[in-house]
């Protein structure tokens, strides 16, 4: 379903690529990276935050529902306790009803991004 090749020559960036798009990641100068991409949870954020707004546009569209700009922003958060959560909000540039808004905030729980950060996955490893 989907797939990213990612290579790393020395230091903390690493360059990847997915399909025929490159990418890019590193860690912060703070981490000792050289900030030359967002670092690695800030990569899970965007894929959360794309795949939000792409389903949101689908049904949108579908409903013919005007969204103009849509706007997500997602925060990765560690407690004192090591509890993680992300925290994630979504605006429109578009005026929306009360249903509406309560509809999308009902389809971004179900984006599949979503769903699979929410479940978890088995990740299987293999050293060659």
């Amino acid at each position: 379903m989907a797939k990213l090749e990612a290579r790393s020559a020395a230091g903390y960036a690493v360059r990847m690529t997915a399909g025929a798009h490159a990418l890019s990641s590193d860690e912060p100068v703070s981490a000792g990276g050289g900030d030359t991409g967002p670092a690695p949870y800030e990569l899970i954020l965007a894929g959360l935050a794309a795949c939000t707004s792409i389903t949101l546009r689908m049904y949108a569209d579908r409903k013919g529902w005007p969204l103009g700009q849509i706007n997500v922003d997602a925060r990765f958060l560690r407690d004192a306790h090591g509890a993680e959560k992300i925290e994630r909000r979504v605006s429109f540039s578009e005026t929306l009803s009360e249903e509406q808004r309560a509809r999308l905030a009902e389809i971004a729980e179900k984006t599949p991004v979503t769903k699979t950060l929410k479940q978890g996955l088995t990740i299987v490893t293999t050293v060659a």
